[in-house]
C-alpha cells in the first residue's frame, strides 16, 4: 500500500504528520502526536450500522431528496464520496451507487471498509448493499467531463466541503483532518453546473440547514431537517422536457 500510494513506510512512533496504520485489521488514518482517535470506515458497526438497521428506510430525508419512490430506485453518482456514509444509506435503499473520491488516502480508507464489509458473511444484507456500491478514484469534474465514455446517472449527489468559518463551532475530528489532508472543494460551483448537464433527472446538494445556497444558484426546491438541508436542482435536460 505504501508503494501504491507513494508514501514512506515507517515504524517510528514519533513520526510527524499523518500516518495510515492497520489496527485490528482495520486501516486507519491518524494524526501523529495527537490524542484524537483514528479515522476509518466501518459499514457494519457503530453509527453507520445503527442507521442501516434503524434509520427509517425510505422515509429518510435523503431518500426523498434523491427521488426514491415506489418502483426502481435511481442510479446515483456520488461526486464527493468521503467516507461513504450517505452512499451506503442510499445503497441500502436499493440505489446503484458510483462513488467518486479524489483523495487516494480517503479512497484507500473507503476501499478497506468496503472489503471488510464484504467479508461479513454472517450479515448477508450488508454484503448485498456493498454489491451496489462501486468506488472510483477520480476527480469528479474530470469524470463528469468524460462524455459518452461514462454512463449518465439519474441523480448526481454533491456534499461539498467549504472553508471553515471562524464564527462557527470547531469542526469534529474527521472534518478537521479532512480539511488539513484533502483541502476544500473549491470546484463545487463548476461541479453543480456540469452535474446538471450530466444527470438525467436531478442534482442533490447537501448543505447545513442555514447555509447559503451553492453559487447563489436557487434550487428548484428544498427539503430541510433539523441540521441538514437538501437543495434539489432538476437536470437541464429534465427541465427542457418538462417545459
Amino acid at each position: 500500500m505504501a508503494s501504491r500510494l507513494g508514501l514512506a513506510l515507517v515504524a517510528e512512533e514519533n513520526a510527524s504528520g499523518y500516518r495510515l496504520i492497520f489496527v485490528d485489521q482495520m486501516l486507519q488514518l491518524q494524526k501523529c502526536g495527537s490524542r484524537m482517535g483514528g479515522i476509518y470506515v466501518d459499514f457494519v458497526n457503530g453509527k453507520v450500522g445503527h442507521r442501516f438497521r434503524y434509520g427509517g428506510g425510505k422515509g429518510q430525508l435523503i431518500a426523498k431528496a434523491v427521488g426514491l419512490k415506489k418502483g426502481a430506485p435511481p442510479s446515483v453518482l456520488d461526486l464527493t464520496a468521503g467516507l461513504g456514509r450517505d452512499a451506503f444509506v442510499l445503497a441500502s435503499l436499493g440505489c446503484q451507487m458510483t462513488l467518486l473520491e479524489r483523495s487516494p488516502i480517503v479512497a484507500a480508507l473507503l476501499q478497506d471498509g468496503l472489503e471488510r464489509a464484504k467479508s461479513e458473511s454472517e450479515i448477508a444484507e450488508i454484503a448485498e448493499v456493498i454489491g451496489r456500491m462501486t468506488l472510483v478514484e477520480a476527480e469528479a469534474l474530470e469524470y463528469l467531463q468524460g462524455g459518452d465514455s461514462q454512463p449518465r446517472p439519474e441523480v448526481c449527489y454533491l456534499d461539498p466541503m467549504y472553508p471553515h468559518s471562524k464564527k462557527s463551532a470547531l469542526p469534529g475530528k474527521e472534518m478537521l483532518l479532512f480539511r488539513e489532508l484533502v483541502g476544500e472543494d473549491l470546484d463545487a460551483t463548476e461541479l453543480l453546473a456540469k452535474a446538471r448537464q450530466v444527470a438525467t433527472k436531478r442534482v442533490v446538494v447537501k448543505r447545513p440547514r442555514k447555509a447559503a445556497v451553492l453559487a447563489d444558484e436557487e434550487p428548484d426546491f428544498q427539503m430541510s431537517g433539523k441540521s441538514t438541508r437538501y437543495d434539489i436542482y432538476l437536470s437541464l435536460s429534465h427541465q427542457v422536457r418538462r417545459e
